[in-house]
């Protein structure tokens, strides 16, 4: 296997099981509706364990174009393997949000509700607020790839890192993600965006689109954040970097701190 099939192939199987569980708790008349938040992290943590334990000895599951970008910034990856490694993760995304939505196929003319169809594919904020939602994206993306990498100073049993990178899932799903559903990932929200777009689904309404750009930049910048800040505390590599991702990150803060007075309770 090619390491583009790999990435294409395991980001097929994160979507499948991830959106695959959002279905399940949200469709009209499925067996696992109204299971709730705790399952839909537990399963997304263990989809993220799942997919990386199937394709993790080929590419290096990065599954994710912020993962990705923030090891070629670092010097971890090299940049002439990202566009390939993106367009592997965003058709693979898109691929598996199709076979979501056979699985379900029945359920989605009896789900009334616009929202909950759109949310089996791609995320949108509980409180719009864009610069809020920035730094809920980036937040969560910065303790993503900061988790993944400190993880990797460790001296772990052979075979353990994808769990525990399954645990940090769930932790970040738990902990951050109320405010934008965490896509963490811009080929888990982008890609299977585009398929709910273009799929047929009964009532599904529009596909946000005014907000697909969030969750494609904000988890990019919180992603090579994550990894710049590494670098730096951990290995004491070239602060240049660093610093500008914090003013960058700052001035995000200091915008949504100016503006949280205008949104509508």
């Amino acid at each position: 296997m090619s390491t583009f099939t790999a990435e294409l192939v395991g980001t097929m199987l994160l979507i499948l099981f991830g959106g695959g569980v959002v279905a399940g708790v949200s469709l009209h008349k499925s067996k696992g509706q109204g299971g709730g938040w705790v399952v839909i992290t537990f399963a997304w943590g263990f989809a993220v364990a799942m997919a990386a334990y199937a394709v993790g000895g080929i590419s290096g599951a990065h599954l994710n174009p912020a993962l990705t970008i923030a090891l070629a910034t670092i010097g971890n990856f090299a940049w002439a393997d990202v566009p390939l490694f993106i367009v592997a993760q965003l058709l693979g995304a898109f691929l598996g949000a199709v076979l979501v939505y056979f699985v379900y196929l029945p359920h989605w003319k009896g789900t009334k509700d616009k929202g909950a169809k759109l949310g089996v594919f791609s995320t949108t904020p509980a409180v719009k607020h864009i610069p809020s939602n920035m730094i809920a994206e980036m937040v969560g993306t910065f303790a993503l790839v900061l988790g993944i990498l400190a993880l990797g100073t460790n001296e772990i049993t052979a075979g353990l890192n994808p769990f525990l990178v399954g645990i940090l899932i769930v932790v970040i799903g738990m902990a951050l993600g109320g405010p934008t559903g965490y896509a963490i990932n811009p080929a888990r929200d982008l890609g299977p965006r585009i398929a709910h777009a273009i799929l047929p689904i009964p009532g599904k309404g529009d596909s946000a689109w005014w907000y697909a750009w969030v969750p494609v930049v904000a988890p990019i910048i919180g992603g090579v954040y994550g990894a710049v800040f590494f670098s730096f505390i951990w290995n004491g590599a070239d602060a240049t970097l660093f610093w500008i991702f914090s003013v960058v990150v700052a001035a995000i803060f200091v915008a949504a701190q100016m503006t949280v007075s205008t949104v509508e309770e």
